[in-house]
């Protein structure tokens, strides 16, 4: 990743800094939003915790979306300098989290938009393997048969079709809960949706996978 040039004549407190400071009162001092409040009145060295903690787990957010990892990491690093660039208009109202995924969100939503003539096929492949074990959703960690390879191919093929023909935000929140283990509350602030909302756009898309998907089932 490359090093962040921070521009430190950029930090002044000005008025802001006692909001922050009134804010932070109620904060746990080592949660993320407490060091983000204190990014913004010009403290780095929490802005490189943060990187260094969201890097990895950003990149792999955003690599299962675009399918490439030159891709997720550019996009993160851009994350990162939104983040950067936003620290001030930044209020512990939500998770950290919530607003970085959310930064993130539709960062990779715009880019999609902006490739949809390129991506084809390789948008979003919904069963690829986990990074960390190896193993795909669904499917017996037991050495498969010939048939049962095939099989599963052809299912896999077939769910990269139908997710990548869903909705932009039904596939942002099917990622978001089935990959990054948000609830609902949590990808609806992402979103900016209500909890009611967020479940009605996942049961929507989880039915037209089901739907797309029966012969496979």
């Amino acid at each position: 990743m490359a090093t962040l040039v921070l521009d430190k004549s950029a930090l002044g407190a000005g008025t802001a800094q006692p909001t922050h400071e009134r804010v932070a009162v109620d904060l746990d001092p080592a949660s993320d939003a407490a060091i983000m409040l204190r990014v913004a009145a010009g403290d780095e060295s929490g802005f490189t915790y943060l990187v260094e903690k969201y890097h990895r787990p950003m990149i792999h957010f955003l690599f299962r979306m675009v399918r490439n990892q030159a891709i997720a990491e550019e996009m993160a690093q851009e994350v990162f300098l939104r983040v950067y660039r936003s620290r001030e208009s930044y209020r512990a109202e939500a998770k950290f989290t919530t607003w970085l995924y959310r930064i993130a969100t539709n960062l990779a939503v715009n880019h999609a938009r902006d490739t949809r003539h390129e991506r084809a096929a390789k948008t979003v492949y919904l069963d690829a393997a986990d990074e960390e074990t190896g193993t795909t959703p669904d499917v017996a960690d037991d050495e498969p048969s010939v048939e049962q390879r095939l099989m599963r191919d052809e299912r896999m093929a077939a769910i990269r079709k139908h997710v990548m023909a869903l909705p932009e935000r039904q596939r942002m929140a099917v990622l978001m809960h089935k990959y990054q283990g948000m609830d609902y509350r949590q990808i609806g602030e992402v979103l900016k949706l209500s909890e009611s909302a967020t479940k009605s756009l996942l049961f929507r898309a989880y039915q037209t996978l089901r739907e797309k998907l029966k012969d496979f089932v």
